[in-house]
């Protein structure tokens, strides 16, 4: 049997985590680089330099993950110096930052200063092209070492954030699920479904009483818990569903109509990952039949999460254009059954008249 080897990151949560930095970091070094966005790092900053490590410089990401910007990054001399690297900030500017430890071989300790996306936590970061189209995963074997989740600094960040990473969570089990379904799977590939399942049972129970904390900048014991679920176990199932190196079960249909729509300049500039993701949860259970469709159309509506094509900015024009771009786009090859135009254009035809 061939030896399978796991990275899950460990972590410490609450308002007090930074409070731990020196005493996990020091033993990789002494010498740190920040990297991060700039509205991250102006939160975030102070309260890591008050930790004791010795903070050598601090990099602004470059604004997208792509590799551009990690071979901008990796041209600095602040990173060639460092023993390790602290990425802080959302999704994007953390998957740069751990692309350029995993090509550089440095530990990797992340802060998460929103929770739009489990990329704190995960051995793979989502590459993009310069001007923001989807470009490709890039995996690696070793993820963070350690995540540090601030949860008052996260409550304070605007609530569409929050809400975004509740979208992008769920994809998480409604794909993994349709896309091993019937399938003898490793026991790695089954583990992750049942942790992505884990997650979504946790939103759906705990995501709109932790909406309303995050409406009022408040991060109450359900803020927590959905924060918990977004960050960490959901990251978790992504550790597993990937560990082959493939996006077989760690993407889908809802997926593939968000990076579908990133071909249209205005979605990468006015919407959030999490919040397109979650409309391709929709479409997603439309077209494998859901029973239970009513009840996450219901959670987007009350969430404000996208539940119309309207509510993204898309005519009926430019819906026929986007179907075909949809199909053709791999995180829908490997399914439990081929995705046809047909399906797309009946659930889209179908959630107009809700």
């Amino acid at each position: 049997m061939a030896k399978i080897d796991f990275a899950f990151p460990a972590y410490t949560m609450g308002e007090s985590s930074y409070e731990r930095i020196f005493e996990i970091c020091r033993p990789y070094g002494e010498r740190a680089v920040l990297i991060g966005g700039k509205t991250a790092l102006s939160k975030a900053e102070a309260k890591i330099r008050r930790s004791g490590m010795n903070i050598t410089s601090v990099l602004h990401y470059g604004g997208e993950a792509s590799y551009e910007n990690v071979q901008m990054l990796l041209e600095q001399k602040a990173v060639a110096d460092a023993q390790m690297i602290f990425a802080v900030g959302g999704g994007k500017a953390l998957d740069t930052a751990k692309c350029v430890a995993a090509k550089t071989g440095l530990p990797v300790f992340t802060f998460p200063t929103i929770a739009a996306t489990c990329a704190a936590s995960t051995s793979v970061s989502i590459m993009y092209h310069a001007d923001g189209r989807f470009l490709a995963p890039y995996f690696f074997e070793q993820g963070p070492v350690h995540v540090f989740i601030d949860t008052t600094m996260i409550a304070k960040a605007p609530s569409k954030y929050f809400r975004a990473g509740m979208g992008d969570s769920l994809a998480k089990y409604l794909e993994s699920e349709l896309s091993s379904r019937d399938e003898a799977v490793p026991s790695y590939i089954a583990q992750g479904v049942n942790k992505a399942k884990e997650g979504y049972d946790v939103i759906m129970r705990y995501g709109k009483k932790g909406y309303e904390a995050a409406l009022q900048g408040l991060a109450d014991e359900s803020f927590a818990k959905t924060i918990e679920a977004v960050i960490m176990t959901i990251g978790a199932a992504s550790v597993l569903l990937t560990k082959d190196h493939i996006i077989d079960y760690n993407t889908g249909l809802a997926h593939a109509v968000f990076y579908a729509m990133t071909a249209y300049e205005h979605i990468e500039k006015n919407y959030l990952h999490g919040e397109v993701v979650a409309f391709g949860c929709l479409i997603l259970m439309l077209v494998d039949h859901a029973a239970d469709f009513e009840t996450l159309y219901d959670f987007n509506r009350w969430c404000r999460l996208p539940t119309q094509m309207k509510e993204l900015a898309f005519t009926d024009a430019m819906e026929v254009e986007l179907l075909p771009k949809i199909i053709a786009m791999p995180d829908i090859a490997h399914n439990a059954y081929p995705i046809e135009l047909a399906m797309l254009q009946e659930a889209f035809s179908q959630l107009k008249t809700k």
